[in-house]
């Protein structure tokens, strides 16, 4: 008698798999029962799947892309088992498992409790976040062993959870002691994910698995804490100009006070009218003091209060209220006006001319700054 004596189903001619579905896992092929699988059957694993041959229980082969021909002579170096040459002559116990290896993306995560920091700005605050990973089959054996068995068909969805809670797991761990200000969470979203990934790895590895990334899509902190990240914002932005805006609303406070004659009694049933009026008298006064006129240095240009008798840049004496600069007489220290030759208080020459060039000096030099020559 022969291999196929006895019989009575068809060679089933091509064994192949074409996933319709996103989310997809695990397929295991179904066999019509007037077919079976048998010596001579034509195998076909396309890009992005691995096919598993089970027989009595165990895994045999695992096909890569490609296209084989069953027979004893084709089957790939991974044969675990002595008889499987044998087993096309029990068609009924060979099973074949597609495992979709492509890369299952946009899966998501989210804390279902908020996760505990330590922010050295805000201290201990509540940190609530969600994104997205993504993984892939990378050892399909063990990933039949670890998670599917022998299920006919193995989605996400039955896997999801679990890969969730890794995620969670690691990033909540993360987020725990990686110190980084909650003012800087946002600039460090890719560092956590790509960390989070790394931490991740092993444990997937574990299932026959790869994750090819975390994605952070956004970590929320608590409305109190953005509360006062917004008041901080707006305090900077404020701060060249913060004693302005003071000044400006307690006049205006004053001003509404003087319209409402009551406000004085409310004050002062406070307790507090006293102070108050003395802190808005000073700041009126502040306010309303009139600026100070500037004038310019007549030697270096440098800006001076109009009181200044001397220009603080470079010492020249500063010009007159008319403008006319003036000096000090070295006799008695009147101002004289500049250019004057004699002071009107003291009657001191106000010029002195150099004995040796003949060079006009302003009284009261000792050395003559063209030749050097002494002057009495």
């Amino acid at each position: 008698m022969g291999l196929f004596s006895g019989i009575k189903k068809q060679l089933l001619k091509v064994i192949s798999w074409e996933d319709q579905t996103t989310n997809t896992l695990v397929y295991k092929f179904q066999c019509d029962d007037r077919y079976a699988i048998m010596k001579g059957s034509q195998l076909i694993v396309r890009p992005s799947q691995a096919a598993i041959f089970v027989y009595q229980g165990s895994i045999c082969d695992v096909f890569t892309e490609g296209i084989y021909k069953l027979d004893e002579g084709s089957t790939p170096i991974l044969t675990k088992l002595a008889n499987w040459k044998y087993a096309f002559e029990n068609p009924k116990q060979i099973d074949v498992y597609y495992v979709n290896l492509r890369r299952f993306t946009q899966m998501k995560w989210g804390t279902p409790n908020p996760i505990m920091m330590r922010d050295k700005d805000f201290g201990v605050i509540r940190v609530s976040g969600h994104g997205e990973y993504s993984f892939h089959v990378s050892n399909p054996a063990l990933f039949m062993r670890e998670c599917f068995g022998t299920i006919k068909s193995f989605k996400t969805e039955d896997i999801q959870e679990h890969l969730k809670s890794i995620v969670l797991a690691e990033l909540t761990d993360l987020m725990g002691e990686c110190q980084i200000p909650a003012l800087d969470l946002a600039a460090n979203y890719t560092e956590l994910g790509d960390t989070a990934k790394g931490n991740c790895s092993h444990r997937f590895m574990e299932l026959g698995l790869d994750i090819d990334s975390i994605l952070i899509r956004n970590l929320k902190l608590p409305q109190s804490v953005e509360e006062a990240m917004d008041k901080r914002s707006s305090l900077g932005v404020m701060s060249p100009v913060v004693d302005t805006y003071a000044k400006m609303e307690a006049v205006a406070a004053m001003r509404d006070a003087a319209k409402n004659p009551g406000m004085s009694g409310g004050f002062a049933n406070m307790g507090i009218g006293l102070g108050v009026g003395q802190a808005v008298g000073q700041t009126y006064r502040e306010a309303m003091a009139p600026t100070q006129a500037k004038i310019k240095c007549p030697k270096c240009g440098a800006e001076m209060s109009d009181k200044a008798k001397f220009c603080p840049e470079c010492g020249e004496p500063a010009p007159a209220p008319g403008g006319v600069a003036q000096e000090k007489c070295p006799q008695c220290g009147q101002m004289v006006n500049a250019g004057a030759k004699f002071c009107p208080n003291c009657g001191q020459a106000m010029q002195v001319t150099c004995p040796k060039c003949g060079k006009s000096l302003k009284a009261g030099v000792k050395f003559c700054p063209e030749c050097g020559a002494k002057i009495k």
